[in-house]
């Protein structure tokens, strides 16, 4: 990323400092940010954390919560860290919706680096606590955990093992008087243990983005969560395969030439609007009216 690019210092009372740090412990004594800085004025925002070893299912849920979630006009706030957090922000971007990436780092240079930093910086917000040119230090992350929860009006945890940053993100949630949300997972995969240990201490577990929406008071009822779209054209390619088959999301990738992340994103969104349904083996059909 180019160094040279302007990086600005926000300071606490200044008209750009997100009012919601002034009331966590211990809040930064400044900020710096890179790319749109009304960004921090939209809310409400919530933050989705999780592994960087996510399986295919903890990827899709994460890009489906936070593309409903931008839908809706929330701002999703996350790490930057492979998996979750880049899986995050990468539907928030896709839906050109508000994402902030909360940095362990200088803001001229994140990590992990590449093309999403890029992304974040041109279309969303990049924001750390700590000074320009400062590498990544392993106790920084810790710290700037405490930044994300206290951004939001709550934090998703998609997958998490069981010690994992993304539970330390949890907790200072907690401490803070945020709401703490946990998708659940496959109870024998590691991956699940974090989060269905959340929900054992009293994380409310959720199923589908309307929860959320509904908490924050951004949502009625289903027709208002789930408004009818038409199918994208990865979506239709799906639908064109599975007439008069049953297939699995493995299949589906294969047939179509296409990412298994990418086909599941798709598979779970046509089946949560009612086009696809899921049938024992992990195969989906068609819904009758869908084609």
């Amino acid at each position: 990323m180019d160094s040279t690019a302007t990086s600005l210092r926000i300071e606490p009372g200044s008209p750009s400092w997100p009012v919601a740090l002034t009331q966590i412990e211990a809040p930064p004594e400044a900020l710096w940010a890179r790319g749109h800085l009304e960004i921090l004025a939209r809310a409400p925002r919530v933050a989705i954390v999780g592994t960087r070893a996510p399986t295919p299912y903890g990827e899709a849920q994460a890009a489906r919560f936070a593309s409903a979630l931008c839908r809706a006009g929330v701002a999703v706030v996350s790490g930057l860290a492979r998996g979750i957090d880049q899986a995050a922000h990468r539907a928030a971007l896709r839906e050109g919706g508000a994402t902030i990436a909360v940095l362990g780092s200088g803001v001229d240079r994140p990590w992990p680096g590449g093309e999403i930093a890029v992304a974040l910086a041109a279309q969303g917000l990049l924001l750390s606590e700590f000074q320009p040119g400062e590498p990544p230090r392993p106790h920084h992350f810790p710290m700037r955990n405490r930044v994300i929860s206290g951004l939001c009006s709550g934090v998703l945890v998609v997958e998490a093992a069981q010690a994992s940053g993304s539970l330390i993100t949890a907790r200072w949630a907690a401490d803070q008087g945020r709401s703490v949300w946990a998708v659940p997972g496959r109870v024998d995969h590691p991956m699940s243990r974090g989060t269905h240990r959340l929900i054992r201490e009293g994380a409310q577990l959720v199923e589908a983005p309307e929860e959320i929406l509904r908490e924050l008071g951004l949502e009625t009822g289903p027709a208002q969560a789930e408004p009818a779209q038409p199918a994208s054209p990865a979506a239709n390619a799906i639908l064109r395969a599975l007439r008069g088959e049953t297939l699995t999301v493995e299949e589906l990738s294969i047939r179509l030439s296409r990412p298994l992340t990418s086909v599941l994103v798709e598979v779970v969104t046509l089946e949560m609007a009612g086009r696809v349904a899921r049938t024992p083996g992990g195969l989906y059909r068609l819904v009758s009216g869908s084609e």
